[in-house]
């Protein structure tokens, strides 16, 4: 607990930590946009084929005589007649007689632009034939996230957390801002994807750099803080959304403010723990006396040393000397079995959140009223998840997180789709426990790992209370404590059972 110690010392959560923590989590309010701006950027409007340009409405019989209807009486969105119909049209979109032919819309589509008067969906007509391209655009966007994670968690455990996270604002900035200037889809869909990438790089980084900051009893409320932050942005999104319905200016809106971040980003502390993982005992000591002179705590500054730090964090220099690659996730055993269990629980809360909170209009409610419904179930989910957290540990609130949101998704797999209220509502409560879960990984990923690979990525261990591992070799130490402990309670207990049974005379 060395470090921990010398934290205390430069002032514990002092006017630094209070104002480095929040401009570190400030970006998260737009991070939460990025993430669901699909949602609103590419909606689906309500649609229908676009008469041939030879058509003659006034003489067909108006726009009707084209359409055929589906089975609740709509225009269908993907098919139109060959030919004007004089007569209604059957439900089956044959004419009374039968011989009413369709044909795709060879001319493209009408939209209805009372909701949203432009989407990608609109603009590149990504419907019928074509509206896989719209899941396109999501995938690569998450795509870029996953591929963002793997590239620059490796470059903060290489260059530090600072650098990446200047790096990764600027390049949110361009792409995001790029992407609402796109002049085709092609082009939107790159700069979607290098917009993930940034942005895992941001949600990755914010935490590993608030979280190496803080003393261990603060690290629950800073990640609590973070998760309330970008529930907050997802009821940001929704107004925003509502008062700039057009795609364009709301990609632009949302991305522009990171401009703003990658300025005042410079002025950010690196993570003394980093520096000192990385061996680098001179930055580590400016860097706490600079931390130290900000919190009021001159004196305690001037007390720190080169000497103090070799004395204070010799067992952290010692096993630092050897740089963990990437690799070392597979081939240390403490780190594999970490590896392993938290891809499946990032994969999991992943896969069923992002599955709930991409398909809003599917719910038939109104986008913008679902959007701030989904919002407003964190805010307790998250509060009883940071109880749980505290009180009882990161495990249980991990565990039960997961379960009740499984519950919740495969209850709604089996409720009729008719009844939309039941199935909105077990929707919102399962997204408020992923959320929780969401809560709840970020903050065990950063306690878990090792310093020099914490941005890497029923069966793991409890972190309430406990120091941060700056190394491979401490995790693996910390690992093996239980089994000495329990084969020292054996050794203990031999003598014991002796000396009850001479007692008693067998």
């Amino acid at each position: 607990m060395a470090f921990n110690d010398l934290l205390k010392q430069v002032g514990g959560v002092g006017r630094f930590q209070r104002i480095q923590v929040t401009l570190v989590v400030l970006p998260l309010l737009l991070m939460a946009s990025h993430n669901t701006l699909q949602n609103f950027t590419a909606a689906i409007p309500t649609h229908h084929c676009r008469p041939p340009a030879h058509a003659n409405l006034s003489k067909d019989g108006g726009l009707q005589a084209w359409l055929p209807r589906d089975t609740q009486g709509r225009p269908e969105s993907c098919l139109r007649f060959t030919s004007p119909q004089e007569r209604p049209p059957f439900l089956n979109g044959t004419e009374a007689n039968g011989t009413g032919t369709t044909e795709p819309c060879t001319d493209g589509w009408i939209y209805d632009n009372s909701t949203f008067p432009s989407t990608i969906v609109t603009e590149w007509d990504l419907v019928c034939s074509h509206r896989a391209l719209r899941q396109l655009g999501q995938s690569l966007y998450m795509a870029g996230v996953l591929v963002g994670a793997m590239v620059f968690g490796y470059l903060a455990d290489r260059l530090g957390r600072r650098k990446v996270l200047i790096l990764n604002y600027l390049q949110t900035a361009v792409s995001g801002t790029c992407a609402a200037f796109s002049p085709n889809f092609t082009v939107y869909c790159t700069f979607r994807l290098l917009s993930g990438m940034s942005l895992a790089g941001i949600a990755l980084n914010c935490m590993t750099l608030n979280v190496e900051w803080m003393p261990i009893h603060t690290r629950a409320y800073v990640g609590t803080l973070a998760g309330y932050v970008y529930s907050t942005g997802q009821f940001l999104l929704a107004g925003v959304a509502y008062a700039v319905p057009h795609w364009r200016y709301l990609q632009l809106l949302v991305s522009v403010p990171f401009f703003a971040f990658f300025v005042y980003s410079w002025f950010f502390i690196e993570s003394a723990r980093w520096y000192s993982t990385s061996g680098r005992l001179d930055l580590t000591l400016k860097a706490l006396q600079k931390v130290a002179w900000i919190n009021g705590k001159q004196e305690e500054g001037t007390k720190l040393s080169m000497e103090v730090l070799r004395t204070n964090l010799q067992k952290e220099l010692t096993m630092s000397k050897g740089q963990a690659s990437a690799m070392e996730l597979l081939r240390c055993p403490a780190l594999r079995h970490l590896f392993l269990c938290l891809s499946l629980l990032w994969f999991a809360t992943s896969f069923a959140y992002y599955g709930l909170v991409m398909d809003l209009q599917g719910f038939g409610v109104s986008i913008y009223l679902i959007q701030v419904i989904f919002g407003a179930v964190d805010l307790p989910a998250k509060l009883v998840c940071f109880l749980v957290i505290n009180s009882l540990g990161r495990r249980p609130a991990q565990m039960a997180s997961l379960l009740l949101a499984g519950i919740c998704i495969l209850v709604n797999g089996v409720i009729p789709r008719d009844q939309s209220i039941v199935r909105t509502a077990l929707a919102v409560l399962g997204k408020g426990c992923l959320a929780s879960s969401f809560n709840c990984i970020f903050l065990y990923t950063g306690e878990l790992y090792p310093t020099m690979i914490r941005a890497a990525t029923a069966l793991l261990p409890e972190t309430l209370g406990q120091p941060l591992p700056d190394t491979v070799q401490e995790l693996e130490s910390r690992r093996g404590k239980p089994r000495r402990q329990q084969q020292e309670q054996q050794k203990q207990m031999v003598p014991l059972q002796a000396s009850v049974q001479e007692k008693n005379g067998l």
